[in-house]
């Protein structure tokens, strides 16, 4: 209902391009291998189509290469998603912010420990956990359905701790420093997302800027807020208030691994950051949907005879098909 009534019509208003990566020219026999053999052919099959075909490899490294891109997202879709994804971690860090305004934890962590594990479960914040974790749940599943990335398992093992994190935090009642957490990862989400629409846009200046400000939101909360902040009171208070009991140590490990991620990710943020700044705009990032080809100049398949006028399932051996695919220049998904 989002995607269709108020994402989609903002996306064409703001001239979001409908079409998806331009299409293989069809091939019956390159199509019955993507489909019922494989989608990435090692060298010994490549030199057999090759032959078969009359064509030389690289062109038929470049159809499979333009083959699979014709499967991914269109820029639509993509926008669709992340106007999506923006209005929800809005939504969410909005109310997390109005919520923790009100509480006594927010400033002073050591708040989190007092009284437990006897605190009231608050209406207020069994919604903020039932939301996010909802939220969470989603993301996890439809990764298998996404188009796949180079950092899918890191990714995966992010959303498996995060809903291990907050489900475990519930139960054992740890649920005030699990909203301070929630709360910090949310902030550079909005921002993320919103550099990624401009992207779409084709904003680029604006996709530039809102990248750079997510790539310090992000290395502020994840490395300086967070390990100050609530590996600190996890660590140490927590310890200090209440001494050491098996759940302290299940939860302090989770958001140890969390915090690896960070690491991982900031690297990543940095390197595109610096080319954004080095080149006067952001790279494509590393973990990138898009695969592109550095042969851009050759759009045609060579046959490996010059004069040849053999065709093959009706494609012309000089006429075969365009392989190239241009790339995105924006950060895809944090």
């Amino acid at each position: 209902v989002f995607h269709r009534f108020i994402a989609k019509p903002c996306a064409l208003g703001l001239k979001v391009q409908a079409n998806g990566p331009q299409k293989a020219q069809p091939n019956a026999i390159l199509e019955k291998v993507f489909t019922a053999i494989t989608k990435h052919p090692d060298e010994k099959r490549l030199e057999g189509l090759s032959k078969q075909l009359d064509w030389d490899v690289r062109s038929i490294q470049r159809w499979f290469r333009q083959r699979r891109n014709q499967e991914k997202p269109s820029t639509l879709t993509k926008f669709c998603e992340s106007m999506w994804r923006f209005t929800f971690y809005l939504y969410i860090f909005t109310y997390g912010v109005r919520f923790l305004k009100k509480t006594p934890w927010l400033w002073n962590t050591r708040q989190c420990w007092n009284g437990y594990p006897y605190q009231p479960l608050m209406p207020d914040l069994h919604y903020y956990y039932i939301v996010e974790l909802s939220f969470y749940w989603s993301l996890m599943f439809s990764q298998f359905i996404d188009i796949k990335r180079k950092d899918f398992g890191i990714m995966f093992t992010h959303h498996i701790v995060t809903v291990t994190l907050i489900t475990f935090s519930y139960v054992t009642n740890l649920t005030r420093v699990g909203t301070l957490t929630l709360c910090l990862h949310d902030a550079a989400d909005v921002v993320l997302e919103a550099a990624k629409m401009a992207n779409y846009c084709k904003c680029q200046k604006l996709s530039d800027l809102l990248f750079l400000t997510f790539a310090i939101v992000f290395i502020v909360s994840r490395l300086g807020i967070y390990p100050l902040w609530i590996l600190n009171t996890t660590l140490f208070e927590l310890y200090e208030a209440l001494g050491n009991f098996p759940a302290l140590w299940v939860f302090n490990v989770l958001l140890v691994i969390l915090q690896i991620l960070h690491c991982f990710w900031s690297y990543l943020i940095i390197k595109a950051a610096y080319k954004a700044i080095s080149k006067g705009k952001v790279a494509k990032d590393d973990r990138s949907d898009i695969e592109s080809s550095s042969d851009e100049e050759e759009t045609v398949p060579r046959s490996k005879t010059p004069h040849s006028t053999i065709t093959t399932n009706g494609t012309g051996g000089a006429n075969g098909t365009n392989g190239y695919l241009t790339g995105g220049t924006c950060s895809e998904e944090h």
